[in-house]
């Protein structure tokens, strides 16, 4: 197995499997089944029974486009993430380091996806989690917890560091020198 020290084992499953999965699932569902006009409905938790007519092109178009993004940052984790681990395993620091500018990327792009899903919700709906429906939870809770996995990777909670949170000649210097 190659070697991968700056995404161990917690880390390593979210990342690499758990997330990739979980952006690409909602594309295939907006292209195929349920659809797009379920996808839609689903983006704000419903309030009563909604009619199941079909959406206009425009909309359709925006949710495939929307999928479209989700398979793309599901595919940037899985085939960027594991470039970076077999292109460079004998070298944390900058598999840290180029996993660190993806993460920030990501963070900030969970952090915008939260606030717009908040600020779209119903008044009613924005403070009572128990009225959210799967799609809802999946774009507030699952995200905040992803960046909140991303803000953890960060601080080395649960994984030794390598550049972030290393002094220059630290720690990470000594592990490329050791064991190039």
């Amino acid at each position: 197995m190659v070697d991968f020290p700056a995404l161990p084992g917690f880390y390593k499953a979210l990342f690499l499997y758990v997330e990739p999965i979980s952006t690409m699932l909602p594309a295939i569902m907006a292209w195929t089944f349920p659809g797009a006009a379920w996808f839609h409905r689903e983006l704000i938790p419903p309030s009563g029974a909604l009619p199941t007519a079909p959406l206009d092109r425009r909309s359709q178009m925006a949710i495939w486009q929307l999928g479209n993004c989700y398979l793309l940052l599901g595919l940037i984790s899985s085939f960027v993430f594991r470039a970076v681990r077999d292109a460079l395993p004998g070298d944390p620091v900058s598999q840290e380091r180029i996993l660190g500018a993806s993460f920030t990327a990501l963070a900030i792009a969970d952090l915008t996806h939260v606030i717009a899903t908040f600020v779209a919700l119903p008044p009613e709906a924005k403070l009572a989690p128990g009225t959210w429906n799967p799609m809802t939870h999946g774009n507030i809770t699952f995200t905040l917890f992803l960046l909140c996995s991303r803000l953890a990777w960060f601080n080395g909670i649960g994984r030794k560091t390598y550049y972030y949170g290393v002094k220059q000649g630290g720690q990470g210097s000594d592990y490329k020198s050791k064991n190039a």
